[in-house]
């Protein structure tokens, strides 16, 4: 699975009330919540973010609260995938479990916001203008998951098989 799209700069522990605040966790619209998603640091997030657009984060993303809210946040908007240094491991099964693409890489400190990234998921493969960084590949279930639209899509999958 192959991506390009422009990067979104969120730095350390940005945890899952910052994805998607607590007063919105009685919505149940994936669009509503796509609207408040980094509400708390970057206001217009959900106006400016295009669908293809790439998160790039620092250590701990998605730390916090176990709500799957924060991946559907996220995928609301179009954003199929987050490449962090690391990711809280809740936050990682809920964002595999919703569809949402997480790859471990450190290179937060080498790419600019609004920059192009292309990313191979398979394979783990970052290419930063002419630099070629490898993240740490993700099990081929996994990216079966996010091929799906998430594991319940995936189930319904097999159970039509």
């Amino acid at each position: 699975m192959e991506l390009k799209g422009r990067i979104w700069k969120f730095g350390d522990n940005i945890d899952t009330d910052i994805i998607i605040p607590a007063r919105y966790l009685s919505l149940t619209d994936p669009k509503a919540l796509g609207e408040h998603c980094m509400e708390p640091i970057a206001p217009n997030f959900h106006k400016d973010a295009k669908p293809g657009d790439i998160i790039v984060a620092g250590s701990n993303f998605g730390c916090g609260s176990s709500r799957e809210h924060a991946p559907i946040a996220i995928l609301a908007l179009g954003i199929p995938l987050v490449i962090a240094k690391s990711f809280a491991r809740i936050f990682y099964r809920n964002a595999f479990n919703k569809g949402l693409a997480l790859l471990e890489a450190d290179i937060f400190d080498d790419v600019k916001e609004g920059e192009t990234i292309e990313v191979d998921i398979s394979s783990g493969t970052i290419k930063l203008g002419t630099k070629v960084v490898k993240a740490k590949p993700i099990p081929p279930f996994m990216e079966e998951l996010i091929e799906a639209g998430g594991l319940i899509n995936y189930l319904k999958k097999k159970l039509e098989e």
